[in-house]
């Protein structure tokens, strides 16, 4: 992966899109410190795919679901009922 400083991603960057659809994703430095990345469409879509789990993965899933749908009975305050009034 290719390190581009911020200032020649923006002078040159019909060259760092270029790199990027030609060679693969391309690394964005500022001051030194690595800041973001670009990458193709396809690879985004890829990535973004593969992080989020279907809705049929996540019924099938070994994970127990219902403790983080139902919150715990009994531990609810109820407001008196002169409050109420």
């Amino acid at each position: 992966m290719h390190t581009w400083p911020v200032q020649d991603a923006k002078a040159r960057f019909s060259e760092f899109l270029d790199a990027c659809l030609s060679e693969g994703p391309q690394m964005v430095t500022r001051r030194g410190t690595e800041t973001a990345v670009l990458v193709p469409v396809q690879e985004w879509l890829r990535l973004q795919a593969a992080a989020r789990p279907t809705l049929k993965q996540l019924l099938l899933s070994d994970q127990a679901r219902a403790e983080m749908l139902v919150a715990p009975r009994g531990r609810a305050r109820r407001r008196p009922v002169a409050a109420l009034r």
